[in-house]
């Protein structure tokens, strides 16, 4: 736990960095203009598909589109930011590792843009095939109130885990084959650290960044380097 606290820290006192507010404005420029399409999009095509079943106004669909893309927004919003943030993952590792871990930086490679594409494309997939495995799950602990909540926040600290420190992991990676240098427990908490704070509005803006960079800073640790003050 300790590595995972000192981990979210270091992560949090970077976000000041300019090359971490360049990633952290890309990503989320990218997500929220995905997002806004979504919402265009449905305004145009609501009318068209649902007019011969509805006779309501037009500002009814406007209305109806913003809801369904706030809707799809809370579930989706974790799955989509860390897609995009795949892209970028190079820029946060470097920049965490120059501060902090500075003879890492010299030695971690640059993802080639179809490897980065393949990563992004894995984390939607594990993210939308176990979080559709865990609805049935959730559905029948509905009458508990908090038992969905707890089922959804531990399969994203599963999947968040894996993924975050991979991040900063495969720019290291001496074969395909080698073992991430990270303990199930650590990623565990980490994920349901960044999970959490995914579900807090506003601060789910920047905890993707922190996330990444996070993981970073747990797979340096764990590979016995100590962070420069």
């Amino acid at each position: 736990m300790g590595h995972v606290l000192k981990s979210l820290a270091l992560a949090a006192g970077q976000l000041g960095d300019p090359a971490i507010l360049r990633v952290l404005a890309k990503s989320l420029a990218i997500t929220l203009g995905l997002f806004a399409a979504l919402g265009f999009a449905l305004i145009k095509a609501l009318p068209v598909l649902l007019g011969g079943y509805l006779d309501i106004a037009g500002d009814a669909y406007v209305v109806l589109s913003l809801l369904i893309v706030l809707a799809l927004g809370w579930f989706l919003f974790r799955i989509v930011a860390l897609a995009v943030l795949q892209f970028f993952a190079d820029e946060v590792v470097l920049a965490v590792e120059r501060r902090h871990y500075p003879a890492a930086a010299t030695s971690a490679r640059n993802l080639p843009f179809h490897e980065d594409l393949a990563n992004s494309l894995r984390g939607v997939g594990r993210a939308l095939l176990f979080n559709a495995l865990a609805a049935p799950v959730a559905l029948v602990l509905l009458f508990t109130a908090v038992g969905p909540a707890v089922v959804f926040l531990a399969v994203n600290a599963v999947l968040l885990g894996r993924e975050l420190t991979d991040m900063g992991w495969l720019r290291h990676r001496p074969a395909p084959q080698a073992p991430l240098p990270v303990g199930g427990w650590e990623r565990l908490l980490l994920g349901g650290a960044i999970a959490a704070l995914m579900a807090v509005p506003f601060v789910n803006l920047v905890v993707p960044v922190i996330g990444a960079a996070a993981g970073t800073h747990l797979v340096q640790l764990n590979r016995h380097k100590t962070p420069k003050a």
